[in-house]
């Protein structure tokens, strides 16, 4: 992810829309390597940085977006780091449970 080439955009819509479909594309690889502990939590990692970015960017006072759509993106973003805790306290049970069966 990181290590990728940097990638110019002509607006930020563009961009927002990339980091998106990045973080989307990230968790679907980690869906279908469940058993790639690593991988699941770098995703849920890099979804959970975008989510809060965007938080951050709606909080901003000059933020000129309607008020009811960054209400919508903050509930979502909450929603978004709840669901991330939740994740990678399935993948550490998991690794404690992988732990336990190989002693």
């Amino acid at each position: 992810m990181a290590d990728e080439a940097k990638v110019q955009f002509d607006n930020k819509r563009e961009m927002d829309a990339a980091a998106f479909s990045q973080a989307a594309y990230v968790l679907g690889q980690a869906r279908q390597k469940v058993d790639d502990t690593e991988m699941g939590e770098r995703a849920l990692k890099y979804n959970q940085l975008l989510w809060s970015i965007i938080q951050a960017d709606v909080a901003e006072k000059d933020n000129a977006l309607p008020e009811e759509l960054k209400a919508n993106l903050m509930s979502l973003s909450i929603f978004v780091d709840k669901q991330t805790s939740k994740g990678l306290t399935n993948i550490n049970l998991n690794i404690a449970e992988g732990l336990m069966e190989g002693a």
